[in-house]
């Protein structure tokens, strides 16, 4: 696929993709994750907040906490479309329409080795139950997804067939899952442009992480018609996880140059507040929002950013909630040093002071195995320049 082409495409059809945020369902499926209501609530405030389309709040038919909680959330009157997740049983479905949902999405698997071992029953009986279940959804006045569960190693004859009995049973959209992230973006496009072109449904890319490429997969499904993307907050989810709320947003909005509504500026702050409640590290090289995105330590790196931040930038950190750093360590350059003793100590370095610190820096940063702290530098600093002795000999000896 050319990628150039692809933007060509979505600018010309103005194609508005929507974003289907599971967080709340899928993301807290992720083994030993679990929210608390006021939790739960709070990142339904976020994603709103964000301006999702759609938000996936739970299973009604667990009862108890679970409901009250989706209750609660339909009862914040957000902008988003509020969606539960069933089985493809009415009595879930019911469950759902208690709780004052919008949307329901009815899920059912469409692979040989889920029907037969799963559900031990017959895709002709898969077929039944999605066609019943959907059809009294959608009599109840109900925005509706026909998830097909492992779509991904479904044969496609059968996975049309479905398509096509959902469409006819009033199906708004079919939900594709890579439910055990097997998919490649080639596959991936092949699929869903054969099943729009065959059915002309809409498709949601439910994609999940397990070979680290479920956005890549997600934006092959998009390239191919698929017009809703199903994404978690920090990527949360079974196994490996979801494609990535932040990253596919900014895939839609620098690689597709797509005009997207969403605000981007609290990427980080909601990607904190998730991973506290997850009980999950955001890791320092997450895409986006990890702290290092926007970090600079390489001389050349750091040199060119700080000349004009496009050389090693796509987009400016506070559009995400993040501030550029640059880093002081082995392989810095007396560029940055003097940009940061300028800058951020108000002590102007000449060219040759700077150099003469850069070879204290280097070896400091060798001994310690680190990038140097503020503290460390205004030492070297008083110790080379102002000629004070050597501090960090004598703390190391």
């Amino acid at each position: 696929m050319d990628n150039s082409m692809g933007r060509e495409w979505f600018k010309q059809e103005g194609i508005k993709i929507n974003i289907v945020d599971t967080t709340l369902r899928d993301g807290e499926q992720t083994a030993g994750v679990v929210f608390a209501n006021a939790e739960k609530v709070r990142i339904a405030r976020f994603l709103d907040s964000i301006g999702v389309d759609q938000i996936e709040a739970g299973i009604p038919v667990m009862g108890g906490s679970e409901k009250q909680c989706i209750k609660q959330i339909v009862d914040l009157g957000l902008k988003a479309s509020i969606m539960a997740w069933n089985r493809a049983v009415i009595s879930d479905i019911q469950e759902s329409i208690c709780c004052g949902v919008d949307a329901v999405a009815i899920s059912i698997s469409t692979s040989d080795i889920h029907i037969e071992h799963k559900l031990q029953t017959t895709r002709q009986d898969v077929l039944e139950r999605m066609r019943q279940a959907c059809e009294f959804a959608k009599d109840k006045g109900l925005y509706v997804s026909v998830n097909a569960e492992d779509a991904s190693r479904s044969d496609p004859e059968f996975l049309t067939e479905f398509a096509l009995v959902a469409k006819h049973a009033g199906a708004d959209r079919l939900r594709f899952c890579d439910t055990v992230g097997i998919l490649t973006p080639l596959r991936a496009y092949r699929y869903i442009k054969t099943l729009i072109d065959a059915v002309g449904i809409n498709v949601e890319m439910h994609t999940h992480n397990d070979f680290g490429m479920a956005t890549a997969n997600a934006l092959a499904g998009i390239s191919a018609g698929a017009n809703y993307v199903g994404v978690t907050i920090n990527g949360l989810g079974e196994r490996a996880g979801n494609t990535c709320l932040q990253e596919m947003i900014m895939v839609l909005k620098y690689l597709l140059q797509m005009e997207v509504p969403y605000n981007t500026m609290i990427f980080r702050e909601v990607a904190e507040y998730v991973a506290r409640a997850s009980g999950r590290i955001l890791p320092v090289s997450k895409p986006i929002v990890g702290q290092n995105i926007f970090c600079h330590e390489s001389g050349i790196h750091g040199d060119g950013v700080l000349k004009n931040p496009l050389t090693y930038e796509v987009f400016s950190p506070e559009e995400v909630g993040l501030e550029r750093q640059i880093v002081i360590g082995k392989h810095s350059g007396s560029a940055a040093i003097a940009s940061k003793f300028n800058k951020e100590y108000g002590i102007e370095l000449s060219k040759r002071e700077a150099e003469e610190m850069l070879v204290k820096v280097r070896q400091l940063a060798i001994d310690l195995k680190r990038s140097l702290f503020d503290k460390e530098l205004m030492y070297i600093y008083e110790d080379h320049i102002k000629g004070r002795g050597d501090r960090f000999g004598k703390d190391n000896s």
